[in-house]
Protein backbone atom coordinates (compact mmCIF):
# COMPACT_ATOMS: atom_id res chain seq x y z
CA UNK A 1 0.00 0.00 0.00
CA UNK A 2 1.05 3.50 -1.18
CA UNK A 3 2.42 5.29 2.01
CA UNK A 4 0.51 8.84 2.50
CA UNK A 5 2.12 11.88 3.59
CA UNK A 6 -0.22 12.87 6.18
CA UNK A 7 0.45 16.77 7.58
CA UNK A 8 -1.04 18.08 10.69
CA UNK A 9 -1.41 21.69 10.96
CA UNK A 10 0.11 23.45 14.22
CA UNK A 11 -0.44 27.42 15.62
CA UNK A 12 -0.65 29.06 18.97
CA UNK A 13 -3.35 27.36 20.91
CA UNK A 14 -4.13 24.64 19.06
CA UNK A 15 -6.21 22.22 21.34
CA UNK A 16 -3.95 19.20 21.91
CA UNK A 17 -5.71 16.58 21.74
CA UNK A 18 -7.29 17.84 18.55
CA UNK A 19 -3.93 17.36 16.63
CA UNK A 20 -1.91 14.52 19.05
CA UNK A 21 -5.10 12.45 19.01
CA UNK A 22 -4.91 11.91 14.99
CA UNK A 23 -0.97 12.06 15.17
CA UNK A 24 -1.29 9.49 17.46
CA UNK A 25 -4.05 7.21 15.71
CA UNK A 26 -2.33 7.51 11.92
CA UNK A 27 1.28 7.43 13.67
CA UNK A 28 1.05 3.96 15.14
CA UNK A 29 -1.17 2.34 12.49
CA UNK A 30 0.37 -1.05 10.71
CA UNK A 31 -0.63 -3.37 8.18
CA UNK A 32 0.90 -5.70 10.23
CA UNK A 33 -0.05 -6.22 13.73
CA UNK A 34 1.79 -6.54 16.83
CA UNK A 35 4.21 -4.96 19.06
CA UNK A 36 7.12 -5.72 17.00
CA UNK A 37 5.83 -4.22 13.79
CA UNK A 38 5.94 -0.67 15.86
CA UNK A 39 9.54 -0.39 15.82
CA UNK A 40 9.51 0.66 12.29
CA UNK A 41 8.10 1.90 9.46
CA UNK A 42 8.08 -0.85 7.28
CA UNK A 43 4.62 -1.28 7.51
CA UNK A 44 3.39 2.00 8.49
CA UNK A 45 0.71 3.22 6.11
CA UNK A 46 0.61 6.75 6.87
CA UNK A 47 3.84 8.73 7.24
CA UNK A 48 2.84 11.23 9.38
CA UNK A 49 4.48 15.21 10.10
CA UNK A 50 3.39 18.69 11.50
CA UNK A 51 3.38 21.66 9.91
CA UNK A 52 3.40 24.68 11.79
CA UNK A 53 1.75 28.49 10.50
CA UNK A 54 4.91 30.28 11.35
CA UNK A 55 8.50 29.22 11.47
CA UNK A 56 9.49 28.56 15.35
CA UNK A 57 8.24 26.94 18.37
CA UNK A 58 4.32 26.62 18.58
CA UNK A 59 2.84 27.34 21.87
CA UNK A 60 -0.59 24.85 21.96
CA UNK A 61 -3.58 25.23 24.76
CA UNK A 62 -2.08 24.29 28.02
CA UNK A 63 1.23 25.65 27.28
CA UNK A 64 2.99 22.16 25.14
CA UNK A 65 5.26 23.62 23.27
CA UNK A 66 5.53 21.90 19.78
CA UNK A 67 8.43 21.68 17.09
CA UNK A 68 6.84 21.33 14.07
CA UNK A 69 8.78 19.36 11.73
CA UNK A 70 7.82 21.98 8.57
CA UNK A 71 6.32 25.13 8.10
CA UNK A 72 3.49 26.22 5.20
CA UNK A 73 6.51 27.90 2.99
CA UNK A 74 8.39 24.16 2.80
CA UNK A 75 5.45 21.55 3.62
CA UNK A 76 6.14 18.61 0.96
CA UNK A 77 3.71 17.42 -0.59
CA UNK A 78 0.54 15.76 1.59
CA UNK A 79 -1.93 13.28 0.69
CA UNK A 80 -3.49 13.67 4.06
CA UNK A 81 -4.24 16.80 5.18
CA UNK A 82 -5.28 17.14 9.35
CA UNK A 83 -6.37 20.82 10.30
CA UNK A 84 -6.93 20.47 14.58
CA UNK A 85 -8.96 23.25 16.25
CA UNK A 86 -8.93 25.60 19.32
CA UNK A 87 -9.40 28.98 20.13
CA UNK A 88 -6.07 29.92 17.80
CA UNK A 89 -8.15 29.12 14.62
CA UNK A 90 -10.03 32.00 15.28
CA UNK A 91 -6.83 34.32 14.16
CA UNK A 92 -6.27 32.15 11.61
CA UNK A 93 -10.21 32.24 10.08
CA UNK A 94 -8.46 35.81 8.78
CA UNK A 95 -5.17 34.88 7.90
CA UNK A 96 -4.55 34.84 3.99
CA UNK A 97 -1.10 32.62 4.13
CA UNK A 98 -3.29 30.00 6.47
CA UNK A 99 -6.26 29.97 4.53
CA UNK A 100 -4.54 29.92 0.86
CA UNK A 101 -1.86 26.99 2.28
CA UNK A 102 -5.15 24.66 3.17
CA UNK A 103 -7.03 25.84 -0.31
CA UNK A 104 -4.09 24.98 -2.40
CA UNK A 105 -2.99 21.54 -0.24
CA UNK A 106 -6.74 20.58 -0.42
CA UNK A 107 -6.71 20.95 -4.18
CA UNK A 108 -3.99 17.90 -4.05
CA UNK A 109 -4.83 16.21 -1.18
CA UNK A 110 -6.49 12.83 -1.53
CA UNK A 111 -8.26 13.44 1.65
CA UNK A 112 -8.71 16.58 3.98
CA UNK A 113 -9.90 16.41 8.03
CA UNK A 114 -10.87 19.06 10.20
CA UNK A 115 -10.94 18.10 14.29
CA UNK A 116 -13.26 20.58 16.30
CA UNK A 117 -12.68 24.20 15.18
CA UNK A 118 -10.56 23.81 12.47
CA UNK A 119 -13.81 23.18 10.17
CA UNK A 120 -13.72 27.13 10.83
CA UNK A 121 -11.01 27.11 8.33
CA UNK A 122 -11.83 24.80 6.04
CA UNK A 123 -14.93 26.55 5.57
CA UNK A 124 -13.31 29.88 5.42
CA UNK A 125 -11.62 28.17 2.71
CA UNK A 126 -14.55 27.78 0.66
CA UNK A 127 -13.64 23.84 1.22
CA UNK A 128 -17.38 23.17 2.45
CA UNK A 129 -19.63 24.98 0.27
CA UNK A 130 -22.66 22.99 0.07
CA UNK A 131 -21.14 20.20 2.02
CA UNK A 132 -22.60 18.77 5.16
CA UNK A 133 -20.14 19.50 8.22
CA UNK A 134 -19.91 19.99 12.00
CA UNK A 135 -17.48 21.15 14.75
CA UNK A 136 -17.36 21.73 18.21
CA UNK A 137 -20.69 22.00 19.61
CA UNK A 138 -19.98 25.48 20.77
CA UNK A 139 -18.95 26.29 17.29
CA UNK A 140 -21.81 25.02 15.50
CA UNK A 141 -23.36 28.28 14.91
CA UNK A 142 -20.13 29.74 14.13
CA UNK A 143 -19.55 27.67 11.32
CA UNK A 144 -22.47 28.97 10.14
CA UNK A 145 -21.30 32.25 10.15
CA UNK A 146 -18.41 31.58 8.66
CA UNK A 147 -20.12 30.10 5.42
CA UNK A 148 -23.93 30.42 5.88
CA UNK A 149 -23.87 27.50 2.85
CA UNK A 150 -22.29 24.64 5.05
CA UNK A 151 -25.02 22.29 5.77
CA UNK A 152 -24.27 21.94 9.48
CA UNK A 153 -24.76 18.73 11.34
CA UNK A 154 -25.05 18.83 14.96
CA UNK A 155 -25.06 15.74 17.21
CA UNK A 156 -22.67 13.57 15.24
CA UNK A 157 -18.93 12.26 15.91
CA UNK A 158 -18.11 13.25 12.50
CA UNK A 159 -19.70 13.58 9.07
CA UNK A 160 -17.91 12.01 5.60
CA UNK A 161 -18.22 14.10 2.84
CA UNK A 162 -16.02 11.50 0.51
CA UNK A 163 -12.96 13.36 -0.10
CA UNK A 164 -13.55 16.14 3.32
CA UNK A 165 -14.37 15.13 7.07
CA UNK A 166 -14.92 17.05 9.29
CA UNK A 167 -15.49 15.76 13.23
CA UNK A 168 -16.70 17.32 16.38
CA UNK A 169 -14.53 18.74 19.10
CA UNK A 170 -11.58 17.24 20.38
CA UNK A 171 -12.05 13.82 21.47
CA UNK A 172 -14.28 13.38 18.58
CA UNK A 173 -11.16 13.61 16.25
CA UNK A 174 -9.58 10.23 17.83
CA UNK A 175 -13.02 8.32 16.38
CA UNK A 176 -12.58 9.86 12.92
CA UNK A 177 -9.29 9.04 12.46
CA UNK A 178 -9.91 5.52 13.36
CA UNK A 179 -12.56 5.92 10.88
CA UNK A 180 -9.89 7.31 8.53
CA UNK A 181 -7.82 4.37 8.98
CA UNK A 182 -10.35 1.59 8.32
CA UNK A 183 -11.82 3.86 4.94
CA UNK A 184 -8.48 3.60 3.98
CA UNK A 185 -6.67 0.12 5.57
CA UNK A 186 -9.58 -1.71 6.86
CA UNK A 187 -11.49 -2.80 9.43
CA UNK A 188 -9.24 -5.33 10.94
CA UNK A 189 -6.50 -2.66 10.74
CA UNK A 190 -8.04 -0.15 12.48
CA UNK A 191 -9.27 -2.56 15.28
CA UNK A 192 -6.17 -4.02 15.92
CA UNK A 193 -4.61 -0.40 16.17
CA UNK A 194 -6.98 0.55 18.58
CA UNK A 195 -6.08 -2.76 20.39
CA UNK A 196 -2.42 -1.89 20.47
CA UNK A 197 -3.18 1.99 21.76
CA UNK A 198 -5.85 0.43 24.18
CA UNK A 199 -8.49 2.86 22.40
CA UNK A 200 -12.58 1.62 22.43
CA UNK A 201 -13.77 3.00 18.96
CA UNK A 202 -16.94 4.47 19.11
CA UNK A 203 -19.48 2.28 17.34
CA UNK A 204 -20.55 5.26 14.74
CA UNK A 205 -20.57 8.36 13.74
Amino acid sequence: MERWNTGIVVFDDVEVLDFAGPFEVFSRTRLVGGVASRRSEEHAPFRVFTIGVREGTVSAIGGLKITPDFSLANAPPIDLLVVPGGIGTRPLVNDATTIDFIRERAGSAKLVASVCTGALLLAKAGLLRGKGATTHWAALDELAKVDPEVRVERNVRWVDEGAIITSAGVASGIDMSFYLVEKRCGREVADETAHYIEYRRAASA
